[in-house]
């Protein structure tokens, strides 16, 4: 099984810009995608950004079209989240995960969708 260690989170203020890293431990098959999931408090996990490993092919969700920038680096294993425009409403605890494609499906993907997930990385940002 792949093991993802999330990591680049902090604390930013709105309108400023992080980079997220999810590395994987093990090999990814082209067929697969990675992707990032949210969670604030008091709220369901929810879907973000997602990229095809073997094509580069993105989807997005609305509510970061435009602001947000997924990309991979197969030489090591691991794949970005480029958040720009931050917003207040974007702080939240920011999960990784491999799964099938489509991509366009992770749109319906929820905990429950994935075996195991990992600690995540926290993403804060100050109005």
């Amino acid at each position: 099984q792949v093991q993802l260690v999330e990591s680049g989170g902090g604390l930013v203020q709105a309108g400023g810009s992080l980079r997220l890293s999810c590395a994987a431990s093990g090999w990814i098959a082209s067929s697969y995608a990675m992707g990032w999931f949210r969670q604030a408090p008091g709220k369901e996990r929810e879907f973000v950004a997602v990229i095809s490993w073997g094509t580069g092919s993105t989807y997005y969700a609305d509510s970061v079209k435009g602001r947000f920038t997924i990309s991979r680096d197969h030489a090591k294993n691991t794949n970005y989240l480029q958040m720009n425009s931050l917003k207040p409403e974007d702080a939240a605890v920011y999960y990784c995960n491999v799964g099938f494609t489509p991509i366009d499906k992770w749109s319906d993907y929820g905990v429950a969708d994935f075996a195991s997930w990992g600690q995540g990385t926290q993403v804060t940002v100050s109005s």
